[in-house]
């Protein structure tokens, strides 16, 4: 997964949810004054206890993402065994010390800000991590983990699913990664083709021909302006199709 598959800095810096719910406290105070002991007195109060909480939680989260950054800079690091004059990213000698970078990080952020959103975005950073370090199982398992959590309509499904079906691919499991894909091309439309274009492959792999024929066939005429039909095409010759 690539730094901007995670989170963008530009996103990082968007509205803060804290401040939304303050304010939303805010007017409801406001809107029940009367309901609360001590009238206005009591009602500023509770707003300022609301803001003061929400300042709080804005702090926090800062905190948060500036050790997310930290697990991000690591995934994006440079891999060189000798110097590299100029270079601002992190150096590693090889992918696999970048890789436990990337894990050391993303457990500090969890150990000092367990419940963040910062935490949780980073789980996908971890599982990739163990994925690259070759432990598909424990990435398979940080996957669906991190999906049993996540919202429905959250916007890292698709990247989550896809590194499930990579963990399953890894372990062998070439039926449930075909499934995978299949719930990915469902759930995030966007990814339709190539998550088609994936299960074909997969589908192949595991001797299931006719089906991964079957899928390519109908590719051109099921995603007319898709720029992978012409490669869903030649994966359909190469399997001896037309």
């Amino acid at each position: 997964m690539s730094k901007t598959e995670v989170i963008t800095r530009k996103e990082m810096k968007g509205p803060d949810r804290f401040q939304v719910a303050a304010a939303e406290a805010a007017g409801w105070a406001k809107a029940h004054e009367k309901q609360i002991a001590g009238g206005v007195v009591a009602a500023l109060v509770v707003v300022a206890a609301v803001l003061g909480v929400g300042q709080y939680l804005q702090a926090r989260e800062a905190k948060a993402g500036a050790l997310l950054y930290r697990a991000l800079d690591a995934a994006d690091g440079e891999l060189s065994s000798v110097p590299l004059p100029g270079v601002q990213k992190p150096i590693f000698q090889d992918d696999a010390q970048r890789q436990q970078a990337v894990l050391a990080a993303v457990d500090d952020l969890r150990r000092q800000y367990p419940s963040s959103e910062a935490a949780r975005t980073a789980g996908l950073l971890a599982a990739d991590a163990q994925l690259r370090l070759g432990k598909a199982d424990d990435a398979a398992a940080a996957y669906q983990g991190w999906l049993s959590r996540a919202g429905a309509d959250d916007s890292l499904r698709f990247a989550a699913l896809e590194g499930l079906a990579s963990a399953h691919e890894a372990k062998g499991d070439l039926a449930a990664a075909a499934e995978d894909y299949a719930r990915l091309g469902r759930e995030a439309a966007f990814y339709k083709d190539r998550a088609e274009l994936e299960r074909a492959r997969v589908l192949a792999r595991a001797g299931k021909v006719d089906e991964a024929r079957k899928v390519l066939s109908t590719f051109a005429e099921d995603f007319k302006d898709s720029p992978l039909r012409t490669e869903a095409q030649e994966r359909l010759v190469r399997l001896g199709g037309k």
